[in-house]
């Protein structure tokens, strides 16, 4: 009934299997990849036909996490797994930046690849075992793909690449000073596709050590996946990719120097419209079969990228008339926003980006439900790309995955930077509104949330920028490194690659290819020039802020506090009582942890210091000899009940309340009264002994008895 072929090999720390002919026989491929005791399973259905005048690849990659595969149920109310997480929007973003270039050119048919985690060991990040399962799963099925690839996940501890540290390992690296790196490539035998990383300030050479490091390890992987699909691959698609040369030398005929006239225009939105005047002439002589034929979109943007990348190669020379390695001019500005506790506005060319952040509390802390388990993030960074920021009209809404994925990569970038918990008990959020895009808003955000996140006061260890790298490649080998590319080279050029960091090192790296592959060669010619870039947008930003500025006045104040943990129950109170009772006395936020870390926020300084006197007089233990404000509580023939330290009773004998003789207490003393009094000790039973009569009761320092004090 079954085929089954099954592959596996011993890789890093683990095995790793590759099987198919079980489950899913449906789809053209199927392969669920084991790595340890993580499964995720892999399936690929391709059209056997493209949708007539598609001028576009519509390959979809889904990425689905499900709680079973970790023996949990899923939170919230419906108790199902809903909208993608933005573990599994990234994720699946991961797995189709390598994947995309390699289909043949000119395939136009839609592609479906949905990954499902089935089992979760809580040790192996399914992401990489996802990539794995794909690829196999591509290989096998018949498309016409030029794989396989494979990805490694690398760590870096003491100088060392580590392949595939666990989750534990990657959990939090900014408050686990031994590792250093969490970096993704993705490749083909000869070849890198696709770089993601976080880290923390490393040169050029260690990251690009670690990439050379990730693309060695998995050479055993692409072989586990040929010697798969050499057991079990389908007859590959008789695929043909379609002779667009006859209509593309029509349209070159015809508009060749229009074209080059349009993208020797500097401006981008007047180049936009003369780009589309120049297409629309074309179109204007062509002929009805011409205008019928499904190529002539791809020949019109084969075109585009002709006149575009034969003056970079030959000539050096960029449509806005840049040099290879300029930087375009840069504006920094902060404080922009009376009321918000910090902004910034990043303009470096047509490109900006105007970033906010919101200070808040403990309370603010996103919780993150995740497969491993649940935990708290006190950083946000939220990206959002409007329209009207490249002067069109479209859809809005929620965010999308690019939006989603451009954010991490700035949160990546700047989270390296920030203090720690205990030294800014701070929960930041970051939004960053796109308002004008022409190339790299990504690195505009991090540009930007640097900036206002000084001007919010927050102490980051140094400043950070990034700059987008880009590559033109001919097919003779020749090639150009872009530095701050714009839209249109992105778009039409080969590569996408984004570093940020401060002037110490590397904190973010992303790399797209749109070819297949490039050599190490490449990669470092691109970092260095990046490093120049990047230091030099660095000094530009410098003149808008150098430091940290003042607290906003609108921003909450937070102080922390430690107690003993065995004080953390009576802090709380049965049921929250005492903590509800502080925090209504004080009218400040208060937050206390399970390692007796309390926070306490307010904007009423006042508030925050009322909180922390009611706190420490809960968890403080009274000191022999030092005067306490009491009250009275009770009055008894033998003296005097005070409360003086927080929820703590004394006993004032009668002898101890005036400097003499007294028939009763009551005397001169009432229950509800306010009274200072000296701690004289504690007596064989623990009893806390209080004296009145050497405290001035009016100021409450203390005097020396007289000499009749019987």
């Amino acid at each position: 009934m079954f085929n089954i072929v099954k592959k596996e090999i011993e890789w890093g720390h683990d095995t790793l299997s590759l099987e198919t002919g079980k489950v899913a026989r449906q789809a053209d491929g199927c392969v669920i990849a084991t790595y340890g005791e993580t499964s995720v399973m892999a399936a690929v259905t391709y059209a056997k036909q493209p949708k007539p005048g598609q001028d576009f690849f519509p390959l979809t990659v889904h990425y689905n996490e499900k709680y079973y595969a970790a023996g949990k149920v899923p939170g919230g109310f419906f108790k199902r797994e809903a909208r993608p997480t933005e573990k599994e929007t990234l994720t699946s973003r991961l797995i189709d930046r390598p994947i995309r270039p390699l289909f043949v050119e000119g395939f136009k048919n839609e592609v479906l690849v949905i990954c499902t985690v089935l089992s979760h060991d809580l040790e192996n990040d399914p992401d990489m075992v996802a990539m794995i399962a794909a690829s196999a799963a591509l290989t096998i099925s018949g498309a016409p793909f030029m794989g396989p690839i494979a990805g490694a996940r690398v760590g870096f501890v003491d100088g060392d690449y580590i392949l595939n540290p666990s989750v534990d390992d990657m959990q939090d690296l900014k408050n686990n000073p031994e590792q250093r790196l969490d970096l993704v490539v993705a490749g083909t035998k000869d070849a890198v596709m696709m770089v993601e990383s976080e880290a923390y300030e490393l040169t050029e050479s260690e990251m690009l050590g670690a990439v050379k490091f990730g693309h060695e390890q998995m050479q055993p992987v692409l072989d586990l996946i040929i010697d798969l699909a050499e057991a079990a691959a389908k007859e590959p698609m008789d695929f043909q990719a379609p002779d667009y040369s006859a209509i593309l030398a029509r349209v070159s005929e015809l508009g060749e120097q229009k074209m080059r006239d349009a993208y020797a225009i500097t401006d981008k939105q007047e180049r936009t419209h003369a780009v589309s005047a120049a297409k629309d002439a074309i179109k204007a002589e062509l002929s009805e079969d011409e205008l019928g034929d499904s190529n002539l979109g791809t020949a019109l943007k084969k075109l585009e990228s002709k006149v575009l990348r034969g003056d970079v190669v030959k000539n050096g020379k960029r449509i806005d008339g840049r040099a290879l390695d300029t930087v375009r001019p840069i504006v920094s500005e902060v404080g922009l926003l009376p009321r918000t506790h910090g902004s910034a506005l990043f303009t470096r060319g047509e490109t900006q980006g105007l970033v906010v952040t919101t200070l808040g509390t403990g309370d603010d802390e996103q919780f993150i439900d995740a497969l491993h388990g649940n935990f708290k993030s006190n950083f946000l960074l939220h990206y959002n790309f409007p329209p009207y920021s490249v002067g069109e009209v479209g859809r809005f809404g929620p965010p999308g995955r690019r939006e989603i994925g451009h954010g991490k990569l700035a949160w990546r970038a700047l989270q390296a930077v920030l203090p720690s918990a205990t030294d800014f008990p701070y929960t930041i959020r970051l939004v960053s509104e796109i308002t004008e895009s022409n190339g790299s808003s990504s690195m505009a955000s991090v540009c930007g949330g640097s900036l206002s996140m000084m001007d919010a006061g927050v102490p980051l260890k140094a400043p950070v920028a990034g700059v987008a790298m880009g590559l033109v490649m001919e097919s003779d080998g020749e090639y150009a490194v872009l530095t701050d590319i714009l839209g249109d080279e992105d778009h039409l050029g080969d590569m996408d690659f984004k570093v940020a960091g401060t002037e110490a090192g590397i904190t973010s790296l992303q790399m797209d290819i749109k070819i297949a592959g490039i050599t190490p060669d490449i990669m470092e010619k691109a970092l260095d020039q990046a490093k120049a870039g990047r230091i030099h947008i660095l000094a530009e930003m410098a003149k808008a802020l150098t430091e940290a500025s003042s607290f906003s006045e609108h921003a909450p104040k937070i102080e922390t506090m430690q107690i003993p943990t065995d004080k953390i129950r009576e802090v709380i109170g049965s049921g929250g009582k005492v903590i509800r009772e502080i925090v209504e006395m004080s009218g400040a936020k208060v937050d206390i942890n399970d390692e007796g870390i309390i926070k306490i926020a307010s904007n009423v300084q006042e508030s925050i210091q009322k909180a922390y006197d009611m706190i420490h007089s809960i968890v403080a233990e009274p000191e022999e000899g030092k005067v306490y404000k009491g009250k009275v509580v009770k009055i008894v023939d033998f003296g005097a009940f005070v409360n003086f330290f927080g929820k703590r009773d004394g006993l004032v004998h009668v002898s101890q309340i005036e400097n003499r003789r007294l028939n009763h207490p009551s005397d001169v003393l009432k229950e509800g009264q306010d009274v200072w009094v000296k701690l004289l000790g504690f007596d064989d039973r623990g009893k806390v002994r209080l004296a009145m009569k050497m405290v001035n009761q009016e100021t409450g320092e203390e005097e020396a008895a007289s000499e009749d004090a019987e």
